[in-house]
């Protein structure tokens, strides 16, 4: 048992790396092939040691998945909002400052979250009936207030890019038959936006410089801390609520709000969820992403004693991957210098091209160009990309107010 349980930890931080430094391969991909394998794969193992598998998988893929999105502009739906402050500090030379804020949030939130664990439990039965019933109107009212913070000559404009992302997001979630409807909506959105206005402004990524310091004060990383592992409580048991919309949430929480602590609450979040859905499906009997669905399905119950024993391997993979999300950064901050910005761009856009091509063919590719020109308009008229949430907000908010 104690070698089985090493060797699928083996493989799921291996597996986690890929899924995080590759854009478009998702852990939710990983975990349908071990269901879809499963009846040979537990010829030569048992299901305890494949949900260990997935779980390490899960876990490590929190962690580097800020890599692409900030490096490289490829970001998945739970580090959608981290391209835009993460290029911030990339265009500062401090791209491996924002890696480490990402960091600083996932494990901070890991560790606070195995400390809260027994209060998430205690307080799930009696919060989920109540918040179930108002996450459309807190949805509502925190697109309100996004855009009542601009100001006035930007309000009406962001109002009109938040409809047209909402329209769009409500259309993409409407067809049945896409494989990966999030990817070529929010590359778009969010990433290709972003690098054809580099290409049109030839910008340069300037020389990632190591020796910068982060500007982080404890008090902020607390603070992004406590409100990311807050909401990512709330995200982990309501379906529909995932991170990017925690990640909004939880921003109006923090006062003063800097690239950095954003960073921090980014990276926080979608560790948290990962790890309070462990509780969801201990304690209410539901999963709220691929990977717990995977678990579920793989031991039909869980335990008390295993819901123990995939917290300490989370422990012990999230401290792993935090150590490798840190040395994958300073490589990659000496590779950048090396690598013509404007061919790494032109790379990216035809590996995300072909990958949305692959996944949902020519009509993932019509959404791909409509995202990326709503991404571009919003460029245009100044307004901030956070606004173009609305892809998620607005279905989300429907949902559950309809």
């Amino acid at each position: 048992m104690f070698l089985s349980t090493l060797l699928a930890m083996f493989f799921g931080i291996a597996s986690g790396i890929f899924t995080g430094l590759f854009p478009g391969i998702h852990v939710n991909l990983i975990s349908v092939l071990i269901l879809t394998f499963s009846p040979l794969l537990l010829t030569f193992t048992d299901p305890i040691t494949l949900a260990i598998f997935i779980i390490s998988l899960a876990i490590t893929h929190s962690f580097l998945d800020s890599l692409p999105s900030i490096y490289l502009g490829a970001p998945d739906e739970a580090q959608a909002l981290s391209v835009l402050p993460g290029h911030t500090l990339l265009h500062r030379g401090e791209g491996h400052n924002a890696i480490v804020c990402t960091v600083i949030g996932s494990y901070g939130c890991l560790i606070l979250g195995i400390i809260l664990f027994p209060l998430f439990l205690i307080s799930m039965n009696f919060i989920y009936p109540l918040i179930d019933n108002l996450i459309g109107h807190i949805l509502a009212l925190v697109s309100v207030v996004m855009i009542l913070r601009e100001k006035k000559g930007k309000r009406l404009k962001s109002l009109v890019l938040f409809i047209m992302a909402g329209m769009l997001g409500i259309i993409v979630f409407s067809i049945p038959t896409l494989r990966q409807p999030l990817f070529p909506m929010l590359s778009g959105l969010f990433g290709f936006s972003i690098m054809f206005v580099s290409l049109y402004q030839k910008s340069n990524v300037p020389e990632q410089d190591l020796s910068i310091p982060l500007k982080l004060p404890f008090k902020k990383a607390a603070q992004s801390i406590s409100a990311a592992s807050s909401v990512g409580f709330i995200a982990a048991f309501l379906p529909g609520f995932g991170n990017s919309q925690a990640a909004i949430v939880a921003n109006e929480i923090i006062t003063d709000p800097t690239p950095e602590s954003f960073l921090v609450l980014t990276g926080g979040i979608n560790t948290a969820n990962m790890l309070i859905s462990i509780g969801t499906v201990f304690m209410l009997g539901k999963a709220r992403n691929g990977a717990i669905v995977a678990v579920k399905e793989l031991l039909s119950e869980v335990t008390f004693q295993t819901m123990l024993l995939f917290l300490i391997i989370a422990l012990i993979v999230g401290s792993l991957a935090a150590l490798l999300t840190i040395n994958l950064s300073k490589l990659f901050a000496k590779v950048m210098k090396k690598i013509n910005y404007v061919n790494l761009i032109l790379s990216i856009i035809l590996l995300v091209t072909a990958l949305t091509v692959i996944f949902d063919g020519p009509i993932g590719l019509l959404i791909l160009i409509t995202s990326t020109c709503i991404g571009l308009t919003a460029s245009q008229l100044g307004v901030g990309k956070n606004h173009l949430m609305g892809s998620l907000i607005i279905p989300v908010a429907l949902y559950f107010l309809l």
